[in-house]
């Protein structure tokens, strides 16, 4: 049914969304800020700029700077001590026959450096991060990046997503999206299937039997 598959990488592949929001909460109120889950909430599936821009429009008086540095200084600490998987990555990763790539709004760098600490630094053949496009999600130029790049049309592309920002890109893009839902439960606005698991989504799909 497909000719490639496409991944996002936090909170779809890897279980980094939680870890980041606890994260988030200490640090704003280590320097004084009431934490409000629903400005995290905002964040899922952002790249870093509009990530601080949401934050900035939040809390005023924050010093970005220092928070940036307390939350991915305490971020990259947590991840190198225990880098928790989403259920099923690798069993599904196994079974794929298809061409596989990473489509990212993490830079290249922390992209990569997850990918190894998950012990999935080979299994993609591309992998797009934010300085790939000039647009981030929603915007579909991250998923026609990555369809370009595998040589394949957008719509033989079957994309993994968890968040609404994600599944919006894949599905602007023309891809078939199935959503695996993370911290915030899916409208279903975007997606092609809807499913609890990786695993799941893929059945439900047809990509795996």
């Amino acid at each position: 049914m497909f000719d490639a598959v496409i991944f996002d990488l936090d909170g779809t592949l890897v279980d980094t969304e939680a870890v980041a929001l606890d994260l988030g909460r200490r640090c704003l109120m280590s320097m004084g800020h009431e934490p409000d889950d629903q400005v995290f909430h905002q964040m899922i599936g952002k790249d870093g700029p509009t990530s601080d821009a949401i934050l900035v429009a939040a809390y005023p008086g924050l010093d970005l700077p220092a928070f940036d540095r307390l939350w991915r200084g305490g971020f990259e600490s947590a991840i190198e001590n225990h880098l928790p998987l989403k259920p099923g990555v690798h069993d599904l990763i196994a079974r794929i026959a298809q061409p596989m790539a990473l489509c990212t709004s993490s830079r290249r760098d922390s992209a990569l450096r997850k990918l190894a600490l998950a012990g999935l630094e080979t299994a993609f053949r591309q992998v797009v991060a934010l300085e790939d496009v000039q647009r981030a999600k929603p915007h579909p130029e991250p998923y026609l990046t990555t369809a370009a790049r595998l040589g394949v049309a957008p719509a033989r592309c079957v994309v993994f997503e968890d968040s609404e920002t994600g599944a919006a890109a894949a599905r602007a893009a023309g891809c078939i999206v199935v959503q695996v839902p993370d911290i915030l439960p899916a409208t279903g606005d975007h997606a092609h299937h809807v499913a609890p698991t990786l695993l799941d989504g893929a059945r439900l799909c047809g990509l795996i039997g």
